[in-house]
């Protein structure tokens, strides 16, 4: 109990400590900003950064900013800008008091106000002329502009610019905010040597060295125009320190001192283009100072530099083709592991109920056949994407900050649209990842890619989990089935659903051989194995090829099972039949019926069986039926009369009256194992 006790004060002491530290820093930037100032003298940055504070920080930076006008300003300032602070804390305090503080245009508004009344009362009084008015309004939007800044500041989610997913206005207003801030410290002068300004070239340094020329860009032009307006004739700052970050940036693959001395001798040629005098000197002294610090950095500084600025560096672009092919290839060879494993179960299985002696030369050959499998498959992932016309980066890029936004970071995101227009999202990201799957998120991707997209999938590989979104269809299925156990209660039929990524609705009928557990288990094998295949991406007579493979070796005796698949694309209303040793199926256009009768060989009877194939096209209303041989069996006339005239209402109903009517003319001593799906197709 001393012990526990022990942690508790502990914990709570270091929760004091950084509620403290939280407080002292809201301070201070206050602190520090009341002298942060414009040509002209304008300061009301801190006026500002109340406004932007909560509720517990708004009395600290309140505090910070009144010290600060009240020993940097003249008395005249220090009275304006201290009532400006007095006003402000007091909105400040309405916001929070009616939670308001979620819209950033009530800072604005006060901290605008603030400094716009305490400014024209002093106009007022000291009876100025109208150019003093035109000043205390563009001071007051000045204000307005600063707690733009300052509430995107506070408001963002650092931890999104880890991971490369933060909003670019986000990060243009936390460079903005942080130049602001730097630009309140450069007039600590040592000698007209600046500090500041020796930390602004130092940042500049560093985003060149470790992160790229694009970020040291950026920074360059945020921190040379705040502290290029911070006094007079400085603006030049702002070009020189741009192209001194681009001609630093050609050196890069050197060394940091390389980069140091090319930022300052282009320094050098801006001061004397500039000839500032004693100013024009102490920027390059800065620029040397700065160099010098890069160079000296210790090593386990500069890795976690580098660490930052490569974060999310493994992770592929989003939308790429190499990222696409990484992501379906991992989740294919997850498919291959399951199939492996299947067999491996059944095979258990099977040598429970009795002790088999596998054939040899048989086992090699078809393992030898399992490499023209895996080429198949191959291929298969090779065709699909060749169909994935376009990569739309830009909309991954989108989608990738809007998830950062729910603070959800993924690893790879793509989003491919085929030469069909038909667009395809997925996101990978670690299995341990929430949120992915909510409504909200679809609602958001619909309105980034502007597309009406079907209900998020969600696919788990080991570590990693990938959401699937595909574009909404024209079509979907309505459909129903029945199945019928001849003996005991494992049926040997198997009937599988598979709605893919690629717009296409799938039905399986498997049959094994016989009835009872054996058949089930042959039945649920075929077709267990032919749907994680489908929906892993590969093709049907790759995905045959494996699992004819698998039921060949999973025993010595007799092992078969027929494969009876319907694939109907969502999009065109297309619809494939793929038969290997299954009865004939019906389409129903009109009350017309159409039998699609074909020839073709069991899975686990030989090597190389292919599937016998028709297609056909269904408008809406066209129904397909699919059934085992067990219902067949009643014969082809009297099934065929009776499909004509059933006008059952729901697919349902009539998959459960043909198979009623298969029951009542058949012979109950002798009957198989009965499956049917009725499948109709409908408006999206």
């Amino acid at each position: 109990m001393q012990v526990r006790d022990k942690i508790k004060i502990n914990n709570s002491y270091k929760q004091i400590f950084k509620e403290v530290l939280k407080r002292g820093i809201w301070f201070v930037l206050a602190f520090v900003l009341s002298f942060s100032s414009v040509v002209g003298g304008s300061c009301p940055f801190a006026v500002s950064l109340i406004t932007v504070s909560n509720k517990k920080n708004f009395l600290f930076s309140a505090a910070g900013a009144g010290l600060g006008y009240i020993i940097f300003c003249d008395s005249s300032d220090a009275i304006r800008y201290f009532s400006a602070v007095i006003i402000a804390a007091l909105g400040t305090l309405a916001i929070n008091l009616f939670n308001s503080g979620k819209d950033f245009f009530m800072p604005m508004i006060v901290s605008s106000l603030s400094v716009l009344s305490t400014g024209i009362v002093m106009n007022i009084k000291n009876q100025d002329v109208l150019g003093a008015y035109a000043l205390t309004v563009g001071e007051a939007v000045l204000a307005l502009g600063a707690s733009f800044f300052f509430y995107r500041t506070a408001h963002c989610n650092f931890k999104r610019l880890k991971y490369k997913a933060l909003e670019l206005t986000d990060t243009t207003c936390l460079l903005v905010s942080a130049a602001v801030v730097l630009t309140g410290l450069s007039f600590l002068e040592i000698k007209g040597v600046s500090p500041a300004r020796i930390i602004a070239v130092l940042l500049i340094l560093i985003a060149v060295r470790f992160g790229s020329q694009t970020w040291g860009l950026i920074i360059a032009l945020c921190l040379g125009f705040a502290l290029g307006i911070s006094r007079e004739n400085s603006m030049f700052l702002l070009g020189a320190y741009a192209f001194s970050a681009l001609v630093c940036g050609l050196f890069t693959n050197i060394s940091s001192l390389g980069i140091g001395i090319s930022f300052s001798l282009s320094m050098v040629f801006f001061a004397v283009a500039a000839d500032m005098g004693s100013f024009s000197v102490c920027s390059v002294i800065e620029s040397i100072a700065a160099s010098v610090i890069m160079v000296l950095l210790p090593e386990a500084l500069t890795e976690k530099i580098s660490d930052f600025f490569e974060s999310g560096a493994d992770i592929a672009p989003d939308g790429s083709l190499r990222q696409s092919l990484v992501v379906r290839l991992r989740f294919a060879s997850s498919a291959l592991a399951q199939v492996s494993e299947s067999v491996r179960d059944v095979r258990e299985k099977i040598n429970q109920m009795g002790k088999t002696q596998p054939i040899e030369s048989e086992l090699r050959m078809v393992a030898a056949d399992q490499f023209f499998s895996i080429s198949d498959m191959l291929g298969d992932l090779a065709f699909e994407f060749d169909e994935a016309e376009i990569f739309d980066f830009k909309s991954a890029g989108k989608i990738r900050r809007m998830l950062g936004g729910y603070d959800i970071y993924p690893e790879n995101i793509s989003v491919i649209v085929d030469k069909f227009d038909r667009m395809r999202i997925e996101i990978l990201a670690s299995s341990k990842t929430t949120g992915l799957d909510s409504p909200k998120i679809k609602n958001e991707l619909e309105k980034i890619c502007s597309r009406d997209f079907e209900k998020i999938r969600t696919n788990y590989s080991g570590s990693n989990l990938m959401i699937t979104v595909i574009e909404k269809p024209n079509f979907k299925m309505s459909f129903g089935f029945a199945q019928y156990c001849a003996e005991g209660k494992l049926c040997g039929d198997t009937i599988k659903t598979i709605n893919d990524t690629r717009g296409h609705m799938i039905f399986i009928i498997s049959d094994g051989m016989g009835k009872g557990g054996r058949a089930a288990l042959d039945g649920a094998m075929g077709a267990g194995l032919l749907s994680k295949l489908l929906s892993a991406g590969f093709g049907f007579d790759s995905s045959l090829k494996v699992v004819n493979s698998a039921l060949l070796v999973k025993s010595s005796e007799e092992s078969l099972a027929t494969l009876d698949c319907a694939c109907v694309d969502l999009f065109t209303g297309k619809c494939e039949f793929f038969k290997a040793g299954a009865p004939r199926s019906y389409i129903v256009k009109k009350s017309s019926l159409t039998k699609c009768e074909l020839s073709s060989m069991p899975a686990g009877i030989l090597r190389g069986i292919e599937f016998a194939k028709r297609t056909t096209v269904l408008n809406v209303g066209d129904e397909i039926i699919m059934m085992s041989d067990g219902i067949t069996d009643v014969g082809e006339d009297l099934l065929d009369e009776f499909l004509k005239y059933d006008d059952s209402d729901s697919p349902n109903d009539r998959a459960k009256e043909i198979l009623d009517f298969a029951l009542a003319h058949s012979d109950s001593r002798h009957r198989d194992d009965m499956s049917v799906i009725v499948a109709r197709l409908i408006k999206g």
